[in-house]
């Protein structure tokens, strides 16, 4: 009996709608349906990116045109107060409560995930993100902070966690010809997820904002349905690969590389080697240097630029006016919506390019590459030149968003493609990490500088050297990535009898096609790729549109 066979057998016996069983791919299938359904998910979850569009429509939420503060008011008042308005800086915590619980549910659920499928971990997380915006929704219709901190922050963040893993496991397997453009083409979902939604808020805001409302709890509510459809229209389109199968016509290389393992290492053996440690500060502290950056992108500019941005670069930052602080927060925000683009692309562009490169190699590129460039930012700075420094920053952030394309084939290489799925989610604490260490380290030392009297334009050089030190720490880590220790392999009978339960007796597993050939663009292909496509489009000329105003 062939594992096809096997298969349609086992997804006959019972299984249910959401379980892996259910969903194994059958003859005719097209594998580049998956990465579109993934797509599906990671562009819904990529908003997490984008709440800052919530926090000034909530810091006035009671007060509606104007913030109704109480400024002695603690942050544990803050949790339940009714009649004052959250602060901007409690609303920040948002950000906080996401990038923690996804690395903690990522990290905890993620053995789950290999054993229950993708499709049950999508749909899960489908019910936790929208159903966390719903909560979150009854948090500010309701005017408390910890409803919504509950709702969008913890559930929402469980729900950011699996949706995130979701698909990894899955197109590493379908695609192990191209490891690294398979996971790239999901992930950069992640980062694109805020082109979409920033700009859809704040339609959304304006259609529902009212002479009592400001159209948050409204805008969360819709955005909430919107994503739990759009989630589950994803989990239901995975299909997972029979036991064995490869491309058609494809074979393992005949060239054996030494950073490419053959073998597979268990969930419950990964984290006692040291490549598994390695390749966590490799990510953490790439992230902890892009991810600060991100969190101060509109104020960084502002403040060097000031009035260059406007036309008058005699003005300072302290010397504008009010009316032109506004006109330059607008063109920041441009320069934010940019980067996000240069985010999106680098997680095509760097996890593709590692398919050519070699994992190693592209994250020496980020790190040397980045090292450069933040070294050179205070000098673009003084020199006055915007093009250099977007362009500067852009760059480093392709490489942010490329780190963490390119580090589920780098586990696959190290650990094979067994128990990826699971073991990034273990090693996605590393972004938990850094989502703390990257912010304040950024935000306390230009609170440093700015009470010691620094001139604003020069707030950030200091942190841009700091943030070197980082990068040249984590290109030492990698340099210290090598091939994992052979005792740390599974045997092959451990690893037939974990994929093809059905095949005990069998020597090994039958490799093939088996009817699934490489796939190609047809008609349902296209379908979907253009229904992923299009809102992606939108977001990207609504980002272009905001970013031409910089220069």
């Amino acid at each position: 009996m062939t594992t096809v066979e096997s298969a349609g057998k086992l997804s006959g016996a019972g299984a249910g709608i959401f379980d892996r069983e259910h969903t194994i791919a059958k003859a005719g299938f097209n594998r580049w349906l998956v990465p579109p359904a993934a797509l599906c998910i990671h562009l819904c979850i990529g908003m997490a990116y984008g709440f800052s569009v919530f926090w000034l429509p909530l810091s006035r939420a009671i007060g509606i045109t104007q913030t109704k503060a109480c400024p002695d008011m603690s942050l544990w008042q803050e949790l339940f107060t009714t009649t004052c308005d959250w602060k901007v800086a409690s609303l920040g915590w948002m950000y906080t409560l996401f990038f923690v619980l996804l690395g903690v549910s990522a990290a905890i659920w993620g053995g789950w995930l290999e054993r229950a499928g993708p499709r049950k971990a999508g749909a899960v997380a489908a019910c936790c993100w929208g159903g966390g915006l719903l909560i979150g929704a009854f948090g500010v219709y309701v005017h408390q902070l910890w409803i919504m901190w509950l709702g969008a922050g913890v559930i929402g963040g469980v729900g950011l966690g699996l949706g995130y893993i979701s698909p990894v496991s899955t197109l590493i397997k379908w695609f192990p010809d191209r490891r690294g453009m398979a996971t790239g083409m999901a992930i950069m979902g992640f980062g694109g997820g805020a082109m979409i939604g920033a700009p859809l808020a704040n339609l959304l805001m304006n259609y529902f904002k009212t002479p009592t409302s400001v159209g948050v709890w409204e805008t969360f509510v819709t955005m909430g349905v919107i994503y739990f459809v759009f989630m589950m229209i994803g989990a239901f389109a995975y299909r997972v690969t029979p036991a064995g199968w490869q491309p058609e016509g494809w074979t393992p290389p005949s060239e054996k590389k030494s950073m490419i393992t053959e073998h597979h290492v268990h969930l419950n053996n990964a984290h006692k080697t040291p490549q598994f440690w390695l390749i966590w500060w490799v990510l953490c502290l790439n992230v902890s240097a892009g991810i600060g950056v991100i969190g101060m992108a509109s104020p960084m500019l502002q403040e060097i630029f000031a009035g260059k941005l406007i036309g008058h670069p005699e003005l300072t930052f302290s010397q504008l006016s009010v009316e032109q602080k506004a006109a330059i927060a607008a063109i920041a925000a441009g320069f934010a919506g940019l980067l996000s683009l240069f985010n999106i692309g680098g997680r095509f562009f760097w996890a593709s390019m590692s398919d050519l490169m070699g994992r190693k190699n592209t994250y020496y590129t980020f790190f040397i590459l980045g090292i450069a460039l933040y070294a050179l930012a205070p000098t673009f700075a003084a020199m006055g030149s915007k093009l250099l420094f977007v362009l500067g920053f852009g760059i480093i952030l392709s490489m942010y968003g490329g780190g963490f394309a390119t580090v589920p084939a780098y586990l696959a290489d190290m650990f094979g493609t067994q128990f990826v799925g699971a073991i990034h989610g273990r090693l996605l604490t590393a972004w938990s990490t850094a989502g703390i260490i990257g912010p304040v380290v950024v935000n306390y030392i230009r609170e440093f500088q700015l009470a010691a009297g620094v001139p604003r334009d020069q707030l950030y050089n200091t942190t841009m050297y700091i943030l070197c030190a980082m990068l040249i720490a984590g290109l030492i880590c990698n340099y210290l990535i090598k091939p994992v220790d052979p005792k740390w392999n599974m045997s092959n009978e451990e690893v037939a009898k974990l994929q093809a339960a059905s095949a005990k007796t069998e020597a090994g597993i039958q490799h093939g096609s088996f009817g699934i050939g490489k796939g190609g663009l047809d008609v349902w292909a296209a379908l979907f790729w253009a229904f992923v496509g299009v809102p992606l489009a939108w977001g990207v000329y609504k980002t272009l549109e905001s970013a031409v105003k910089i220069f």
